[in-house]
C-alpha cells in the first residue's frame, strides 16, 4: 500500500482503542516501544491508564473503516508541543509513514498553533527519523535518555514544514 492511498484521522483516545494497543507486539529492537499490560497500566493509572492524561494528551489515529493504526501523544510544554507516537506494528515499514506522522502534525497544529512542534527519537531508529526527515523535522539535539533498557541517546527533532 502506497502513502497516497492511506488517509488518517485522529480522534480522541478511548479505554477499549488504549486497551487495545497494549497488546501490540514489536519485533526487535522496535520491542522497547512495547507497553504494559493493559490492566497494569489502568492500575498504575500511568501514561494513557491514567483517565484525565488520556483525555488530555492521547489520540488515536485511525485509517480505512476506522481501524485504529497507531496513537500520538501531544505533551503540553511551554511554548512546545512534544509529540510521541506510535504505529500499529503490522503497519510499520510499508511506505505510510509520512502521512501518518502529517496526520499527527496537523493536529498538534490545530490544537496549538502558536507552539513549537518536537518530538524525541532514539538515534538507532533510521525507520523514523527517515519519516520526519520528510514530514520536516531537523534534528537539534542529541542527549541520553532512561529507557527500560538502561540510558540510550535521543534526538531531539524539531518541526520546520510549513504550517
Amino acid at each position: 500500500m502506497d502513502e497516497a492511498s492511506v488517509t488518517f484521522h485522529v480522534k480522541p483516545m478511548e479505554e477499549e482503542h488504549a486497551q487495545q494497543i497494549c497488546s501490540w507486539q514489536y519485533d526487535p529492537p522496535y520491542n522497547i516501544y512495547s507497553w504494559l499490560p493493559w490492566e497494569q497500566m489502568k492500575a498504575l493509572e500511568v501514561e494513557f491508564g491514567d483517565v484525565q492524561l488520556r483525555k488530555d494528551q492521547y489520540a488515536v489515529i485511525l485509517g480505512e473503516n476506522d481501524e485504529i493504526c497507531g496513537f500520538a501523544q501531544f505533551f503540553p510544554l511551554v511554548g512546545v508541543t512534544r509529540i510521541g507516537l506510535g504505529m500499529h506494528p503490522e503497519r510499520c515499514g510499508h511506505g505510510q509513514g509520512v502521512e501518518f506522522v502529517s496526520a499527527i502534525v496537523r493536529e498538534a497544529i490545530r490544537r496549538n498553533p502558536s507552539n513549537e512542534i518536537d518530538l524525541e527519537v532514539l538515534t538507532w531508529n533510521t525507520r523514523a527519523i527517515r519519516v520526519y526527515e520528510k514530514v520536516g523535522f531537523i534534528t537539534q539535539d542529541t542527549y541520553e535518555r532512561q529507557t527500560p533498557t538502561g540510558l540510550q541517546p535521543f534526538y531531539c527533532m524539531v518541526y520546520t514544514g510549513a504550517r
